[in-house]
């Protein structure tokens, strides 16, 4: 991804993406038995072994610093060995991938010990999953937790001054004029186009690739995670309203994050022609958050990309006003269910 775009806070600190990714661990648990059903009903077992010496090799893509991941490899990988009766003969091996400076140092010091509480050799592959990571049919299960609502870049033309789709005093698209919107979702027709060719390359005939993501039922509804960003913008906004920020610096600012809707994400994985759809069902992740979380986890997430741009001395002002003003977070009135899908796809 562009350099622009930094990974999920590090470490295991008080603003960490382990200690602040309970949503995320959430809509993941959701699926943990849908998981289980598509690898022992989709899974052809012995074409995605043909050619692997007897290794079942699955990715995580966008695993970010864990523990959500281990959780994710682990239902998977016991599935697998149910499907196949315990095999003792065959040996797994986890793919966790994530941009280049994802902190995997903190993911492999909280990996299970080997032989004992973990059945699977680790290993890391650092890069964009907007591009090819492994060699061609070498995966026999992909698998990606709220990572692909990230795009590769931000769209071209947003903080250009006079550009048609110019996102003067906006970070997002959600209440942008429509042009804005367009250009989010022509970059994700681009990202996701990409994606799938990659994969179709990387994983074997017959394997799988399972995902889910945040979208909305249509174009006209607004996600939950949108008011996070109007959130963080006017508190940006005062801080130019108050010269402590520059307009420009505001102005030249956007969240790469998009959240598609239903039907375009079947037409991209439609348009790829090279995977079968078995099951796109909708993920209901319904419950209310204290606000005070809820400036947490937005911190987890978006720290990094604020601090490349703002830099940290502005990005803790940022936080600092978040907490002051958590009371304008009213996540208890919006309705939260519905709001991912799970995806279960097979290499033909």
């Amino acid at each position: 991804m562009a350099e622009s775009i930094s990974p999920m806070n590090g470490g295991s600190g008080t603003y960490s993406y382990a200690r602040n990714s309970t949503w995320q661990r959430k809509g993941a648990l959701i699926v943990e038995d849908a998981i289980k059903e598509a690898v022992m009903e989709s899974l052809d077992l012995p074409k995605v072994l043909c050619d692997s010496n007897n290794t079942f090799v699955v990715a995580d893509l966008g695993c970010s610093v864990g523990p959500n991941t281990f959780y994710a490899m682990d239902t998977i990988i016991e599935a697998v060995q149910r499907k196949c009766n315990n095999n003792s003969s065959l040996e797994f091996q986890v793919a966790f991938n994530d941009r280049i400076g994802n902190d995997f140092n903190t993911l492999f010091a909280s990996l299970p010990e080997h032989g004992r509480n973990r059945n699977y050799f680790a290993a890391a592959v650092p890069g964009s999953f907007y591009g090819r990571l492994f060699p061609s049919s070498s995966i026999q299960i992909a698998y990606s937790s709220a990572s692909l609502n990230w795009l590769s870049k931000v769209p071209e033309g947003l903080t250009v001054e006079g550009s048609p789709v110019w996102n003067a005093a906006k970070i997002h698209y959600s209440g942008a004029p429509d042009a804005v919107a367009r250009a989010y979702e022509d970059q994700l027709e681009e990202d996701m186009e990409v994606f799938f060719r990659c994969r179709a390359r990387e994983i074997a005939a017959r394997g799988l690739m399972l995902f889910n993501m945040a979208v909305v039922p249509s174009r006209d509804v607004q996600h939950r995670m949108a008011s996070m960003f109007t959130f963080i913008e006017s508190i940006l906004i005062d801080m130019v309203n108050e010269g402590v920020l520059a307009q420009e610096r505001v102005d030249s600012f956007n969240i790469p994050i998009v959240f598609p809707c239903v039907d375009q994400v079947r037409r991209l994985i439609e348009k790829n022609k090279c995977f079968e759809i078995v099951k796109m069902e909708k993920v209901e992740i319904a419950g209310k958050r204290d606000s005070k979380i809820s400036v947490m986890h937005i911190r987890a997430g978006l720290e990094g990309t604020l601090s490349h741009h703002f830099g940290s001395e502005t990005v803790e002002q940022i936080f600092e006003r978040a907490i002051q003003q958590q009371h304008n977070l009213k996540f208890n009135q919006i309705d939260i269910s519905s709001t991912g899908i799970f995806v279960v796809l097979r290499r033909n």
